[in-house]
């Protein structure tokens, strides 16, 4: 993984879920627990300028979800899954209510699992997830399917990536055998995504915690889409961000300051 990414108070942890390997970073600290899922095509280390922004008072958590970054595939990626493996890091943690924050993908598997146990979230940050993504449209991920997983060399793989190398040029990983992969596998990502279609009001409305909404300018939800979030989703609050939908990388800052006095209203 790219180290500098990850403050060194950062320590890496894994546990086992039906046999498969889910890694997680532990950012440290006393503070209070936040658990930040990242979406598609990330990992847990991109939460580590939110967690230097948000330290010492809150500790934030942040695993590498089911086929990403150090944690191992699964046999499917629905949303059972993925919800299934944020049970087990709670359980394995034993933590308490939690504030659970969630990017793109990861803020739909959030706030389906606030829906779910609203017990166990006392708060929910949700930045760039739609509560509906249309199943009849175009495929975001259609371009995975022309990319190597592996290949026997770093250049080798980065020749392959084309285009999409600059993207995945620092987290590359090398095997045991000196082969490079991806830190996903294209195929894994795109049924990913292909399962995360579809309406998800019924989860959105369900939760009645305290709601942080991030958009961003020129990310992927519409105004009259945020509008509507807000409406029918009770204690929410709309944050809008310049910049693109990877705002946890792209705009840092903004990010980890909205972040931070939203949670000091709690």
């Amino acid at each position: 993984m790219n180290h500098a990414l990850t403050p060194a108070t950062a320590t890496r942890h894994e546990l086992l879920v039906d046999g498969r390997r889910l890694s997680y970073l532990d950012f440290g600290g006393t503070g209070r627990p936040l658990v930040a899922l990242h979406g598609h095509l990330s990992e847990g280390a991109t939460f580590a300028a939110l967690a230097a922004a948000l330290g010492p008072e809150w500790r934030v958590i942040a695993p590498d979800q089911r086929g990403q970054g150090e944690s191992d595939r699964a046999a499917d990626y629905s949303r059972q899954g993925y919800l299934a493996d944020l049970e087990a890091l709670l359980d394995h943690l034993g933590l308490g209510p939690v504030v659970l924050l969630g990017h793109s993908l990861g803020a739909i598997n959030a706030y389906q699992f606030a829906a779910r146990h609203p017990e166990r979230v006392s708060a929910l940050i949700n930045t760039e997830g739609p509560a509906a993504i249309d199943e009849h449209g175009p495929h975001p991920l259609a371009f995975l399917l022309h990319l190597p997983h592996q290949e026997a060399t770093r250049e080798a793989l980065i020749a392959g990536l084309g285009p999409a190398a600059p993207y995945f040029a620092d987290r590359l990983r090398e095997n045991p055998d000196g082969s490079w992969r991806l830190p996903f596998h294209p195929k894994d990502m795109y049924d990913s995504e292909e399962l995360v279609h579809g309406d998800h009001w019924s989860e959105w409305s369900a939760g009645h915690c305290p709601t942080l909404l991030v958009n961003a300018t020129a990310g992927v939800l519409p105004a009259e889409l945020v509008d509507a979030m807000a409406e029918r989703r009770p204690n929410t609050t709309v944050t809008e961000l310049e910049g693109d939908h990877l705002l946890p990388t792209t705009a840092p800052v903004a990010f980890g300051a909205a972040v931070r006095t939203f949670l000091a209203t709690l």
